[in-house]
């Protein structure tokens, strides 16, 4: 057992270099849009389910909150935390529906959604961009490798170079997220 606990932060370390690797240029343009979109006094929505759902969550609790710096609160949300209307929606429409309809409530052209999904295939996450797209949001999407069907919708994909197993896909995805709000603060915060 000792050993195999070992090989998973071997493993976990592998992924999350392999990331940095491919996705520097992507994060940089990650960052670059969500800047602009703060600096239009735009907003940002993140979604996701299971994991990617607290993921969602602490990406816009690091943005409303500070992550390194005393700033300015950010305009961010969590489409994942209103269970009145996650269930509403669920209930009344469908589940593939949930995020969409929140972003046709409260997206703005200009504003940036972010959808979360280690497969690239979660059906509400699809809808969810799609529909950012169809207001005219700007689309960034964290996934697996390839990034599945969010690939198409996403103005940048952040696709973790690994398709096995989930949970090296979402330690790679926390390091990516973390580095993104670490420079989105950074050129926020510069005089």
């Amino acid at each position: 057992m000792k050993e195999e606990i070992r090989e998973r932060f071997t493993e976990a370390t592998n992924v999350i270099h392999l990331a940095g690797e491919h996705l520097t240029e992507r994060i940089a343009k990650a960052v670059d849009t969500i800047v602009s979109a703060c600096r239009a006094g735009g907003a940002v929505y993140l979604f996701g389910n299971g994991g990617s759902a607290a993921d969602a969550q602490h990406i816009a609790c690091e943005l409303v909150g500070r992550f390194l710096t005393e700033r300015p609160a950010l305009r961010a949300q969590a489409l994942t935390t209103d269970s009145s209307v996650l269930t509403a929606v669920a209930n009344d429409y469908d589940f593939e529906k949930v995020f969409a309809r929140q972003l046709e409530a409260y997206g703005r052209p200009g504003d940036v959604a972010i959808g979360l999904s280690t497969s690239g295939n979660s059906p509400n996450v699809v809808a969810g961009l799609a529909t950012a797209r169809r207001i005219g949001m700007r689309t960034i999407a964290f996934t697996g490798a390839g990034g599945g069907r969010c690939a198409e919708l996403a103005d940048v994909l952040l696709d973790v170079p690994c398709s096995q197993p989930c949970p090296r896909i979402q330690e790679a995805h926390a390091v990516t997220y973390h580095v993104l709000c670490e420079f989105v603060e950074r050129a926020l915060t510069q005089k």
